[in-house]
Formats: C-alpha cells, sequence, structure tokens
C-alpha cells in the first residue's frame, strides 16, 4: 500500500512539475470565494468582506493537497471602484505554492437592477519544494527536482462579472502569463499555465422560506483536463444553505455535499465533504473544506442577509 501511495505521489507530482501544467487549486464552495480566481468580483458584496477557507484534500493519503485561502476586498466610497487582497497557500505534497495577488474592479450599470464589473489582478506567485524532500537520498540527484527553482514571479489576472440580486455570470483568468519554474533546461518544463474559469449562478424562490440556488463552474487549463463543477444548494429562512456539488473531468470525478449557517448578518460559517468516485477513492477518506466569511457592517448602510453570491 506505501508503495502504490509513493507512486501515485510522483505521478501527480511529475503532472505538475515536469511538463504539462500547474493548476490553480479547487474548492468545494467555489460559489463562496469567488474572489480567490475572479478579480471583478472586488466590492461586489458592498460591504468589507473577509473570506477565509481551508481544505484538506483526499484525507489518509500521504501528500495530499492542503489549501488555505485568505482573502479581503471592499467597494471604495465611490461604489464603481473595489479593492482586494488575495493569499493563497496550496501544498501539494513536497510541493509548496504561494500566491499573492491584489484585486482591482471597476463596475457599470447594465440596467435597473444589474450590474457589470471588470477587473485585474496584480501579484506574485512562489513555488518551492520541501528542504527535506530535496535532500531525500531518492531525489537527491534528480534533474527535475534540482532543475526546478525556489522562486517568485510576477503575474497578472483578469476578470468580468456580471450579477444583478438574482444571478451572477463570471469569466476570468487569474493568470495570464505562463510562467517556467525550471530555469529554461532544454530536459523538462515546470510551468504556471494559464487557467480560464467561466462561473454561473441563479436563484429560484420556492416559496416564501425556501429558496434554490444551482450553480456551475467550468475550468480550462492549457494541458489539463477541463473540469466542470455543478452545485444545487436550497437557503432555508434566509439563514442555512444546503447543498450538493458534483465535479468532472477526464482523470476524475467527485461528489460532495456543503452546509453554511448565517450566524448573523455578518458572520457566516460554512463546512463542504467531498468523496473522490474514480480510483483514487480505494486510498482516501475524503476531502474536508471550513469556509468562514465575515463583512463589517458599518462599510455599507444597505447590507443585506444573506448575500446570494
Amino acid at each position: 500500500m506505501k508503495i502504490i501511495k509513493h507512486n501515485l505521489l510522483v505521478v501527480a507530482l511529475l503532472w505538475a512539475s515536469v511538463g504539462i501544467a500547474q493548476q490553480l487549486p479547487q474548492f468545494t464552495q467555489y460559489m463562496f470565494n469567488t474572489i480567490s480566481i475572479n478579480p471583478a468580483y472586488a466590492g461586489s458584496r458592498e460591504a468589507l468582506s473577509v473570506v477565509g477557507l481551508h481544505r484538506s484534500q483526499w484525507v489518509g493519503f500521504k501528500g495530499g493537497p492542503v489549501t488555505q485561502t485568505l482573502s479581503i476586498h471592499t467597494p471604495l466610497r465611490n461604489e464603481r471602484i473595489g479593492l482586494g487582497l488575495s493569499f493563497i497557500k496550496d501544498d501539494l505534497g513536497p510541493q509548496n505554492f504561494t500566491y499573492l495577488y491584489g484585486d482591482f474592479s471597476y463596475t457599470i450599470p447594465t440596467g435597473t437592477n444589474s450590474k457589470l464589473a471588470f477587473g485585474l489582478k496584480a501579484g506574485f506567485t512562489q513555488f518551492s519544494f520541501d528542504s527535506d524532500f530535496r535532500n531525500d537520498p531518492g531525489v537527491i540527484n534528480d534533474p527535475v527536482i534540482f532543475g526546478t527553482e525556489d522562486r517568485w514571479t510576477p503575474n497578472l489576472g483578469a476578470g468580468i462579472f456580471w450579477h444583478s440580486n438574482t444571478w451572477y455570470l463570471g469569466a476570468s483568468a487569474p493568470r495570464i502569463f505562463t510562467n517556467d519554474f525550471s530555469n529554461n533546461l532544454d530536459e523538462f518544463e515546470a510551468l504556471e499555465r494559464v487557467s480560464y474559469y467561466f462561473t454561473g449562478g441563479v436563484v429560484f424562490n420556492l416559496n416564501e422560506n425556501i429558496k434554490l440556488k444551482p450553480a456551475m463552474l467550468f475550468k480550462a487549463t492549457n494541458g489539463a483536463p477541463i473540469s466542470y463543477d455543478f452545485t444545487a444548494s436550497f437557503l432555508f429562512y434566509e439563514r442555512f444553505w444546503l447543498g450538493g456539488s458534483y465535479r468532472v473531468n477526464r482523470a476524475a470525478e467527485a461528489l460532495g455535499g456543503f452546509a453554511d449557517f448565517q450566524v448573523t448578518k455578518q458572520l457566516r460559517v460554512g463546512y463542504a465533504y467531498e468523496k473522490p468516485i474514480s480510483d483514487i477513492a480505494r486510498y482516501t477518506t475524503g476531502t474536508h473544506e471550513i469556509l468562514l466569511i465575515y463583512e463589517f457592517k458599518f462599510l455599507s448602510s444597505r447590507l443585506k442577509s444573506p448575500r446570494y453570491f
């Protein structure tokens, strides 16, 4: 079993580092963490919003991805302008990626209740291997490992976000430049490739106390399979979200469920569980995700609870 797990980790490592593409992290509760992938979302909640998320993927599988995100975004007094700051730490076995990016958005009205926002993202991506992994006798002379440099690299992103109180559509590319962490050696490439995100969702009133919100996210990365995320959730009494999710791409599938509770008008707490239904399922008990959102009401007297998007 240990040999199998080690081999699977090596495959995942080589997929991300050698050749094909480093993909950005994925989330079950992506619809509540939009700022991490789309800069045009900055300021759209009409309050200073702080979002924290922790994801432990493939628990029980040695080297499974562990991701933390922390973001803050707010509109300015000129409500058409939004600013944000996003931090993501993504560990995949011995690989470590850190993203630190600032967000800017500009919003224009497109109708009585709808708005269209344009966003830009700028910052740095840091890549490194764990020091104890570099010194492991099994990889100490491996050119794949030692030909890959620990470094910070700049990047830019862009996005659009069109929304009203009951629906939204978004498109973004959080990293536009293709960065190579391999010192430009001929034997292999370790690339940060461009990923394109397309998102959407809508809210339906089923009755006075229950709402239904289907949502979707499509992610396309150069050199990697297209990923499709579909979710549907119910909102009960404007307080409690309960939903399920399904993710599929050429390499893997996963089913999940999540529950979010609006503790106060300012604080929301969420939990998601996801179980792969592909070959890796036999080696893991699943994926756990915890979400916290806190919004400072004093920045907007119009703060609405809950916000659907």
